[in-house]
């Protein structure tokens, strides 16, 4: 009689059916997801001045019909924005209109007036939106630093 040597292709599939169930337990716990949680959350804000800095334009048009160098206030939504040449001034101004949420997650510029940080992040001065008010000649500009997210 012919002895065979070797495995059966069921125990072989119940092997690869144990490691794919640990590698789906134990990879979670390897992987940082927050970081890119935190710098899709950021791109988020980023849309979000951009959309409330349009409706704060909008209104500051509607209201003063000249929109200059200001700084002119203007109401939008209960709260009174400080607007130059009908953006918002600055980044505390800007996020006056907007629903940041969780409010404690973020600082809306209250360490430096140009731009929103995420303040999760592991260094927040390198997770953050920088904003430019502005001028005469341009429109505002925003500016995405994610690499400390």
């Amino acid at each position: 009689m012919n002895k065979q040597k070797g495995f059966t292709l069921i125990e072989l599939v119940m092997v690869i059916v144990i490691l794919g169930i640990l590698a789906a337990t134990a990879l979670p716990k390897f992987v940082d997801m927050g970081s890119d949680a935190r710098s899709a959350v950021m791109k988020g804000v980023e849309g979000a001045m951009r959309g409330a800095n349009t409706i704060v334009y909008a209104r500051a048009a509607q209201t003063t019909g000249a929109l200059t160098a200001g700084p002119t206030n203007v109401t939008v939504g209960g709260a009174t924005v400080s607007v130059v040449y009908g953006y918002a001034a600055n980044a505390v101004e800007l996020a006056k209109v907007m629903d940041l949420e969780p409010a404690a997650s973020f600082d809306k510029g209250v360490t430096v007036n140009t731009e929103i940080r995420h303040l999760s992040a592991t260094t927040p001065a390198s997770c953050k939106i920088g904003y430019t008010a502005a001028t005469a000649v341009a429109v505002p500009q925003y500016a995405q630093t994610l690499g400390g997210c």
